[in-house]
């Protein structure tokens, strides 16, 4: 194995920055940033074409203009949260969302031709006060350990 610096290594592959520190906001905090972000946004939406066809590698790499991944990725809490992009395998990965839950919110098959702030935030929202297995096996761990 050969030993090599960041610079020596940068012309030869793609060098990913790791977040040196984890968020500080939990997952439903940030994607009620996200939806407040929506709002507040006065341009127009665009969702992004197609995703769901694309092959895995390409999916992650997606991202388009005026997007609701770009209205969050203009945000500064968010970035200092540590999204790093406006591609969806960065946005899957800060907003802990599955591959479904990222087409319900980002593809245009789901807007029948009009994409608003109002709906996308809506749906973010949704998403966001869902009950993750991770919470509903802590309730049941806290109903059955806590004496009666």
């Amino acid at each position: 194995m050969k030993h090599a610096t960041l610079d020596e290594i940068k012309p030869l592959a793609e060098v990913i920055p790791f977040p040196a520190t984890s968020s500080k906001m939990s997952r439903r905090e940030r994607l009620e940033r996200w939806a407040t972000v929506l709002e507040r946004y006065q341009g127009s939406l665009r969702p992004l074409l197609g995703i769901e066809y694309l092959p895995e590698r390409e999916y992650a790499l997606a991202r388009g203009t005026a997007t609701p991944l770009t209205v969050a990725y203009q945000d500064s809490l968010l970035r200092e949260e540590g999204l790093m992009s406006d591609r969806v395998g960065d946005a899957i990965s800060f907003f802990d969302l599955t591959k479904g839950q990222a087409h319900y919110l980002l593809c245009d098959c789901r807007y029948y031709g009009s994409m608003t702030r109002a709906e996308v935030a809506a749906r973010v929202r949704s998403i966001a006060n869902r009950v993750t297995l991770r919470e509903f096996w802590r309730r049941i761990r806290l109903t059955v350990m806590t004496p009666r």
